[in-house]
Order: structure tokens, then sequence, then C-alpha cells
């Protein structure tokens, strides 16, 4: 499995607090490419070699250096992810979770810039007053972003997997 995406909310409420909301995230491919120093490093030991072919490549075939399923790339390629935590701020606006079928073609300024246009869009329609099984508009523009950003990874002649996911950190916030 080359892609693999996964966002799970957690919500954690301090003693007396306001509840945090932490996402987690594990893509594939991410920032772990075969040639960044610290992987070069970790493939070499364990007995790997990267080979330029079309990209960096373990042993010339795979073009990232963490992934779960590649049996046969084992122990070359290990399945852990990179960790990053990040603290929230109110002004965060939005979250783009893709794999790397987007951002091969797409630099995360106009994803980013794509996603904050259309979440704009829909604050400045007016409040919702939530009724029934209606979508919330915050809900349908994150669908709308996802979709432009998706396709125009598909008109920049995108090679891989595009899985993409836009989450509006401003929903609900006055």
């Amino acid at each position: 499995m080359e892609d693999a995406v996964s966002v799970v909310p957690c919500f954690f409420r301090p003693a007396g607090g306001s509840p945090f909301h932490f996402f987690g995230v594990f893509d594939g491919h991410g920032g772990a490419h075969p040639d960044r120093p610290d992987e070069l490093a970790r493939i070499e030991a364990a007995g790997g070699r990267v080979i330029y072919l079309n990209g960096a490549r373990v042993n010339g075939i795979l073009a990232m250096s963490r992934a779960i399923g590649d049996k046969y790339f084992k122990p070359v390629v290990i399945p852990e992810p990179e960790v990053r935590v990040m603290e929230r701020h109110p002004e965060d606006e939005c979250l783009v979770i893709a794999s790397d079928g987007l951002w091969d073609v797409i630099p995360n300024e106009l994803a980013c810039d794509i996603a904050r246009r259309c979440l704009e869009e829909g604050n400045r329609e007016g409040s919702y007053s939530g009724s029934g099984g209606e979508e919330h508009p915050s809900q349908a523009r994150c669908n709308l972003a996802t979709a432009l950003l998706a396709r125009l990874a598909l008109g920049r002649k995108s090679c891989d997997n595009i899985s993409v996911i836009v989450v509006d950190l401003r929903r609900g916030q006055a």
C-alpha cells in the first residue's frame, strides 16, 4: 500500500478548560522521501540503497521510505510514521490532508489558498440554523475545496493516487 492516510480526531478536555482537538495523520509518502539525508542514512544502515530512477527510489523501486504493507522491502522501508505535534491557534483556518498525488503537483500555498477561498465564500453566505438531515454549509464548502483540489491535481497530470480531505477548523466559531 503506497498511500495510507488516516485521520483520527481525539478530544481532550483539561480540568476546567476548553477541549483541545487533535488530528493524527499518517501519509505514507509525506516528508519521508528516500533521498532526505536522515532517511537515506537509515535506509543504507538497514542494507538498502536509494537509486535515482524517475526520482529517488528505495532499491530503485519504491518512491517512499515509510509505508504500510510493502513486506518485500522490510526492514529498509518501515511502517512507523513520523509524528509532529503542533499547537493549534485561534487563527488556524483549515487542515488540508492529502496523499502525494496532490502534493507532487500542487504547492502547499496554492492548496491552502484554494481551501481558504472556498471556506471564506461559505462564511459570507450567512449563518446556519441546523435542521434535519441537511448538510452544514461548512461541510459543503469543504467538499467543494476537496473536489477542486483533486480536479486541479488531475489537470496537472498527477500520476499517483489522489486523496484529499479538507477540515474547516473555524466551524462553529462566531
